[in-house]
């Protein structure tokens, strides 16, 4: 008797998402979604790209994630009226980072849903927090096209509400180099660059820093030390990303 010939294609898409029962998902994000659309928004690139090079959710991560940014920004802006641009920014970079996006997957349950190649399943990929955060923004940007904004910025609000109140705990004291490496990482933009000089006497000496990305400066800063001129650099580049997408 000969070998199963494995599934490819279609079938194998619907196959792999057949085996595992929706529901509690949907549950835990409070809607209720089409099959066609969740099974796109769960689908990872390594499953589409070893199954015939089928759609894959990148295109509704890109939209969830910007449903994901203007409504943390209007919370924001709306919960803390007295909070600076400048703080807001960072605030909002406490909210919506990958490590904070790969919890929110995690308390969810996600990983066990994502629809994984081989080779990401043979090294942990449900647990990576690039994958967890990115599927979570694929989550909300099917939420948006099927549902409406009303409805997805409602579950922002309800997923993010205790992220969001501790904002200026957390996004004020921000590792803006760790936020800059997270942005790249997901851009896949490559490995920051930092350089550092510095000026005046021993007691009194003023850093300056720059950091490129391949041969783009993305951002520049100074500081009292080589590691403050360095985390100025790193947030006017995270800056630059958020406002220009790349």
């Amino acid at each position: 008797m000969g070998r199963k010939r494995r599934l490819t294609g279609e079938k194998a898409l619907d196959a792999a998402y057949s085996r595992t029962d929706h529901a509690p998902l949907l549950e835990s994000w409070g809607v209720t979604l089409s099959d066609d659309i969740l099974r796109l928004a769960l689908t990872h690139r390594s499953f589409a790209n070893e199954n015939g090079n089928l759609p894959n959710n990148e295109r509704l991560e890109f939209l969830g994630d910007a449903v994901l940014g203007v409504c943390v920004a209007e919370q924001l802006y709306t919960q803390f009226p007295d909070r600076s641009e400048s703080d807001i920014s960072k605030m909002r970079s406490g909210v919506v980072n990958m490590y904070a996006l790969a919890d929110v997957a995690r308390e969810l349950d996600m990983g066990r849903y994502i629809l994984l190649g081989r080779g990401e399943m043979l090294t942990g990929g449900e647990d990576k927090h690039s994958i967890l955060a990115d599927t979570v923004e694929a989550m909300l940007g099917a939420i948006y096209l099927e549902l409406g904004f009303p409805v997805a910025r409602g579950t922002v609000l309800r997923i993010f509400s205790e992220r969001i109140t501790r904002a200026p705990s957390v996004g004020l004291t921000m590792d803006w180099k760790t936020v800059l490496l997270e942005n790249l990482s997901g851009r896949h933009l490559g490995e920051p660059v930092y350089e550092t000089a510095v000026e005046g006497p021993a007691h009194d000496q003023t850093f300056s820093a720059t950091v490129t990305v391949g041969d783009r400066v993305m951002g520049s800063g100074t500081g009292h030390t080589k590691k403050e001129a360095e985390h100025h650099a790193a947030r006017e580049a995270v800056a630059s990303i958020e406002a220009t997408g790349a």
